[in-house]
């Protein structure tokens, strides 16, 4: 009843669907990238994590963003408005924390999303 589908990380999945519910996690897979590199990485990696799991961008309920410094805050609102998009009706619920991340990964985002049955 549960679907999961790997990642390359031990002892986590990089997305799990239930039902019609979809959880996935991404971030830049090249960690010397600068932040917008990075952030247009994950956010590619999350559409394609979605799209596995028959979801869009579009059906993303919740979003949350951890960058490593908040002083690119303003810099991750601007892809992030480009990459979902301009109609209100598709925008999800997000919250954006500072916090601290391991080695040269400067953003990690998490969503929650339905997906078509």
């Amino acid at each position: 009843m549960i679907e999961r589908i790997q990642g390359k990380f031990e002892g986590r999945n990089k997305a799990v669907a239930y039902k019609d519910l979809v959880f996935t996690v991404a971030t830049a897979s090249d960690d010397t990238l600068d932040f917008e590199k990075q952030t247009k990485q994950t956010l590619e990696t999350l559409e394609l994590n979605l799209s596995e799991l028959n979801s869009s961008k579009k059906q993303i309920l919740s979003a949350q963003v951890y960058i490593s410094d908040m002083n690119n805050k303003k810099k991750m609102d601007k892809l992030w408005c480009e990459w979902i998009g301009d109609n209100q009706k598709d925008w999800p619920q997000r919250a954006c924390l500072g916090v601290a991340l391991e080695g040269g990964i400067q953003i990690e985002i998490t969503l929650t999303a339905i997906r078509n049955i």
